[in-house]
């Protein structure tokens, strides 16, 4: 959808930079594992990619020492979501519950659609190259390294699996705690290949933008090949729900510095938050008003993901 299209469809006063639906569209609609009911006022252009949640299945069984074991959260469950934000496309993101046992996100795909959906996936250090090739002809298109959560890739696992990776075309997606980005900046820097941080890539609050974390990121993100997710705002914020103003800041800050770089992700059925579950309609709508305008709100949905992902390009 144009830019200029979008713009004739704004309504002054509530998001800066936000697309809305009129009143009488806003239908009260429950979805499992996300407060609130009513739908996003941010209208999703079409294409739009949710390029971060997860489907958990008690039939899949999870790794010893998993730290994250939510309720079944299925594809049905997600397109309900889906319902309430508009999106039509998405990444679906192996969780640490599962550890290498990529199947249920796969299914999960295979349930969903495999067309407008793909994968990241977990796999082992020693992945042999037969195994990838299967991965990536079942979707996949890049590994993630979630060095919080306990999971079996490690900080030298970037360093042994990224060259693979890269000649794959697929990302490396990065999920670290502050310090960890700050200790391992070097390593970081020298990676080939595109590399995708988690969640606002972890910037810690109060500091937010004076952080060491968010200098070490900003100057990967000005380099040219680092992309971040503008997901997870709760998870770092300190001002909380509902606008999560002090991660809205750093998301705004990215939002300017590279709107290239960015892809937008809901993270549900956000596993972190064990009780008191955020509004994904809000969580999108603020995604409106972390863009400044329609044109980069489209971009961070529907042309990013196109060229990060490799979707479909949406035509006119």
């Amino acid at each position: 959808m144009a830019s200029s299209s979008l713009t004739r469809r704004t309504l002054l006063g509530t998001l800066s930079g936000a697309v809305l639906s009129t009143g009488s569209s806003v239908i009260a609609q429950e979805v499992k594992w996300s407060s609130g009911a009513s739908k996003a006022r941010a209208v999703a252009p079409p294409g739009a990619v949710d390029c971060h949640f997860h489907t958990y299945d008690k039939r899949y069984p999870p790794i010893a020492g998993a730290t994250l074991l939510p309720e079944d959260a299925t594809p049905d469950d997600y397109r309900a979501l889906q319902g309430r934000t508009g999106t039509t496309r998405g990444v679906i993101i192996q969780p640490s519950t599962y550890g290498t046992d990529n199947r249920l996100q796969i299914a999960s795909r295979q349930a969903l659609g495999p067309e407008d959906f793909r994968v990241v996936a977990v796999v082992a250090e020693n992945v042999p190259d037969a195994e990838l090739q299967q991965l990536n002809e079942q979707g996949v298109r890049g590994v993630r390294f979630n060095l919080r959560f306990p999971g079996g890739l490690t900080v030298s696992s970037l360093k042994m699996l990224a060259p693979r990776l890269a000649d794959l075309g697929w990302t490396c997606q990065i999920n670290m705690h502050p310090k960890q980005i700050e200790e391992n900046a070097d390593l970081l820097m020298s990676l080939p290949g595109p590399l995708v941080f988690d969640h606002l890539a972890q910037v810690p609050q109060p500091d937010g933008l004076d952080s060491a974390t968010y200098k070490v990121i900003r100057g990967m993100l000005d380099r040219g090949k680092t992309w971040i997710k503008l997901s997870g705002a709760y998870i770092s914020s300190k001002s909380g729900p509902p606008d999560y103003t002090d991660a809205g800041a750093v998301a705004k800050a990215y939002a300017k510095a590279a709107p290239e770089r960015l892809v937008w992700g809901s993270d549900w059925p956000h596993p972190s938050e064990r009780e008191n579950k955020p509004d994904d309609a809000r969580l999108f709508d603020l995604l409106a008003e972390w863009a400044g305008s329609d044109a980069t709100f489209k971009r961070i949905l529907v042309d990013n993901p196109v060229e990060l992902y490799g979707f479909r390009p949406v035509t006119k």
